[in-house]
């Protein structure tokens, strides 16, 4: 029948283009006719992407073909981050010809379609409810919908009885149900709340509101008695392809309307028949060149098809459909049509009346359990160790690993069963080392656990977790012990220049508190030698905090407590550097340079199976040859006992393992290679890893992971930390010299304060002297008086007081004006001498044959007999010679 009309057409309506069809099946009989009479096919309504391939110039398409949405769709699944979608579409032409491009877009954003469930267009209601039960039995829980509204509306109905409209769950429409949810009656929408839907954006006009009325309008007058809703997309895209085409046929005028006759009969439908319009190609080109605004927005035709950069982005709420947001090709999804700046949707509501995120998933109701692949091997047992029951024959992993891996997922919102499934590890010159997990055993597991590293060249075709454990590599060498040989150890912890200058200093310090004591304190008196002995004696021996004299000064006092202060630091200084080098320093390495183990050609160890050996044969450049492989610390030790490896290169969880068994004997140096550390490994998309990678943080943050290493790894706080450097510097004066520097400086301003004061108190015997008196004299002097006691200090007060002027003992009076003031001739106080002194012999003490020389029978007080010296000088020097 439609051949016949449109063959009809052609032949003896003459028309010059066509208008339609109404489906992508008349399109197909209407390119090839359209092409034979080189007339233009119109169609607003043909969707279907297959149509692009049997397209003709002729044939234009004034509409969207369905696979335009095919981006704006993958582009929500990529923003809300699933990784696994179901598509449901209806089993005809119309839904089977857009399932591979929207296959193909998901993969390209790393989302695999788990099932593809198709419905045929006349299935009943069991039939629908039947394939709901076996999408609700998969974990998966985002749906894309391709159908028409009838098949459309049953589905979501069934939906909503089966509890598929719930929480957790995530419905995405095509255009095809979007654009006509609006005719929808209210229990479809009811069972549809919380669906997103995207359709082709029609902005708001002045233009497109006036239209509608006047729709309306002319349709409430033609037909009175029907219900007439609101035209759709396709009736707008209608008006747009009619009035482009009359805009196009305007353009050429009605001059150029003709067709070239033919006797053929007005009854005949033969193909051959169809007469050839000569204006055809020129309304083509006439139409392809047309752009104008039209009521969908911009029309312009491109490569035979309608143009839109725009689709908007609804979301069931209530009674309809709500705007949450656009996408366009150019900035993706914005919350406005007219922004270029990107931002998040609106507030979504979610199935179940939900706001938050679904994450897309859960783990599937039909009770199969998770296969999780565990390695077996001989050594590191720590980590992961699989034993099976000889009666059950059922297969038991234990180990750090497996105590992480149970934790974390004890602790996900959601049960998921598994169970443990052996797995041998090959030689990495056999099958590549644990890379043979991935390429091989991953396919039959759903996850691998265990001690595997995270690397960039597995995660090509896996997915790893979060890393539960440090990582890196690095080499472990043998020990020395030196300390046989090192007698004078104890005294490499500090410098030569500050083991000098800390002399210097304490003598300093013990010279500046006998002169601050001796005249005020017994303790700081006595003999020369013996003087000379307490200054050191007192000095060093607060090294120890073993001094005994007192000190009764306050200026000494002060002194002493800074010097305390700095024979604390110095002597716990001392103290940390000696132990760190008697226990740190003493243990050696006995190589500490990869290059020279390369050069030299050392045999090193490297573990078995482990990526480490491809590490070292293309990173480090090792010779094969010279690799040997281990299983066990007990074996490294036994190949470093037998001389069989010079050095071992390893990961670092297994370098403290062997180290807290040896670490008397082997140390780790030289520097860390750095890689990610432990992961555990799931299929490539598996939607588990995000929810294993949060808990596996919240599980290695906490105190608990420090039971785990408790339990699995036992205490090795008794070793050493891995480190670099093995080595401890001495410790130089650089690092002491402002606190040398603080108390010399307050030790220098106590002495100063104290000379300063003694000699304003003897001042008046200073001025008294004669000036022609010779400064040495002077200083002589003084220094015989600052070595005398000093009678008012309180230390002698009770022993020996210094009588008040005009005070009487033993008949004599002491004055200072007595031996300052002297008569015109006191040759009756003279006493003949040979010394310098009157009154001190030739040992510069006083003369026990002379006394008082006032009170000749009490023996003169020093500080008189000082004053009175000072008196003797002065006559010496004015005295006339004597002439014999």
């Amino acid at each position: 029948m439609l051949l016949n009309s449109v063959v009809d057409l052609l032949q003896n309506e003459e028309v010059e283009a066509i208008i339609g069809p109404g489906s992508s099946m008349q399109a197909n009989f209407m390119i090839g006719l359209g092409s034979k009479a080189r007339v233009p096919i119109i169609s607003f309504s043909a969707t279907s992407p297959s149509l692009s391939s049997l397209q003709s110039q002729y044939f234009v398409r004034a509409t969207l073909n369905d696979s335009a949405q095919v981006p704006a769709i993958r582009t929500i699944v990529q923003a809300f981050g699933w990784r696994e979608v179901v598509l449901i579409y209806v089993d005809n032409e119309y839904g089977n010809e857009v399932v591979p491009s929207l296959t193909s877009a998901l993969q390209e954003v790393d989302t695999h379609v788990t099932y593809r469930s198709a419905i045929h267009p006349s299935a009943t209601d069991d039939q629908i409810v039947k394939e709901l039960y076996k999408l609700m039995t998969m974990s998966t829980r985002v749906f894309i919908v391709h159908m028409l509204t009838p098949l459309g509306s049953q589905l979501f109905t069934k939906a909503n009885e089966a509890g598929m409209m719930e929480e957790g769950y995530v419905w995405i429409l095509t255009d095809g149900i979007t654009d006509f949810l609006s005719t929808l009656d209210a229990s479809a929408i009811d069972s549809m709340q919380g669906v997103l839907g995207v359709k082709p954006h029609v902005p708001r006009t002045k233009e497109l509101e006036s239209f509608k009325i006047r729709w309306k309008k002319k349709i409430q007058e033609e037909y009175p008695t029907n219900e007439i809703s609101e035209l759709n997309i396709f009736g707008l895209w209608a008006y747009d392809a009619a009035s482009a085409l009359a805009m196009a046929v305007e353009k050429l005028g009605a001059g150029n309307f003709s067709f070239q006759k033919t006797t053929i009969s007005r009854d005949s439908t033969s193909l051959e028949s169809i007469r050839v319009s000569p204006i055809g190609p020129n309304i083509l080109h006439s139409l392809l060149g047309t752009r104008f605004r039209g009521l969908t927005g911009d029309f312009q035709i491109i490569d035979g098809q309608l143009h839109t950069s725009a689709f908007q982005i609804v979301n069931v709420i209530g009674e309809g459909e709500r705007g949450v947001g656009f996408w366009t090709t150019e900035n993706g999804i914005v919350r406005r049509s007219n922004t270029t700046s990107k931002a998040n949707l609106r507030a979504i509501m979610w199935p179940g009346e939900s706001t938050s995120v679904p994450k897309g998933w859960v783990f599937p109701t039909n009770g199969k359990k998770l296969k999780i692949g565990v390695p077996e091997k001989k050594g590191f047992c720590e980590f992961v160790k699989v034993t099976r029951d000889p009666i059950t024959n059922k297969t038991k992993a234990t180990g750090y690993s497996i105590a992480i891996f149970d934790a974390v997922m004890a602790t996900l919102p959601y049960a998921v069963p598994y169970e443990y499934v052996p797995l041998k590890i090959r030689d990495r010159k056999a099958a590549g080392n644990k890379d043979e997990l991935f390429q091989g055993h991953v396919q039959k597991c759903d996850a691998l656990v265990g001690d595997i590293t995270i690397l960039a060249s597995r995660s090509l075709y896996v997915d790893f977790t979060l890393p539960y454990t440090e990582s890196g590599v690095s080499m472990i060498v043998p020990i020395i012990d030196n300390r046989s040989k090192r007698a004078w150890v104890f005294l490499k912890p500090l410098t030569w220049d500050l083991w000098v200058t800390s002399a210097c200093f304490f003598v300093f310090i013990g010279l500046v508190i006998w002169t601050l004591e001796h005249r005020i304190n017994e303790d700081f008196r006595g003999p020369r030698s013996h003087q000379v002995g307490t200054i050191f004696w007192f000095s060093f021996s607060t090294l120890v905090f073993a001094q005994k004299e007192r000190i009764v000064s306050n200026l000494a006092r002060i002194v002493v407590i800074i010097l305390f202060f700095v024979v604390l630091i110095l002597t716990q200084t001392y103290t940390a550097s000696l132990t760190s080098m008697l226990t740190v320093q003493q243990l050696n390495p006995t190589i500490t340079d990869i290059n020279e183990l390369i050069k030299k050609g050392e045999r090193v160890g490297y573990q078995y199976g482990s990526f480490v050996y491809e590490f070292l044969i293309k990173s480090m450049k090792f010779d094969e040859s010279n690799l040997v492989k281990y299983e066990s610390p007990e074996e490294l030790d036994e190949l470093f006992s037998k001389g069989g490896i010079t050095a071992a290169f390893d990961e670092i969880p297994y370098m403290k393992i062997f180290l807290a068994k040896y670490c008397s004997k082997y140390t780790a140096v030289g520097p860390t290679y750095k890689f990610d550390g432990f992961g555990f490994v799931f299929r490539k998309g598996s939607p588990l890893v995000a929810d294993v990678s949060r808990k596996v943080l919240s599980v290695t943050e906490g105190a608990k992971l420090l039971e785990f290493e408790k339990a699995w790894f036992g205490q090795t706080t008794s070793c050493p930390e891995l480190t670099s450097s093995v080595s401890s510097n001495s410790i130089g004066l650089n690092s002491f010299w402002g606190l040398f520097l603080i108390a010399g400086v307050a030790s220098f301003v106590a002495l100063v304060a104290c000379i300063t004061t003694f000699l304003y108190e003897n001042r008046n015997a200073l001025i008294n002297l004669n000036p022609p008196s010779s400064l040495w004299r002077k200083i002589k002097a003084m220094a015989t008086r600052f070595d005398d006691k000093d009678p008012r200090s309180h230390t002698f007060r009770k022993s020996d007081q210094l009588p008040d002027k005009g005070h009487q003992s033993h008949g004599c009076s002491y004055s200072l004006a007595s031996y300052t003031n002297f008569p015109p001739s006191p040759s009756s106080l003279l006493i003949p001498t040979h010394s310098d002194f009157a009154f001190f012999g030739e040992q510069g003490t006083p003369s026990s044959g002379h006394g008082d020389p006032v009170c000749p029978n009490r023996p003169m007080s020093p500080h008189i007999l000082f004053e009175y010296e000072l008196a003797n000088l002065n006559h010496e020097q004015t005295r006339p010679p004597v002439i014999e």
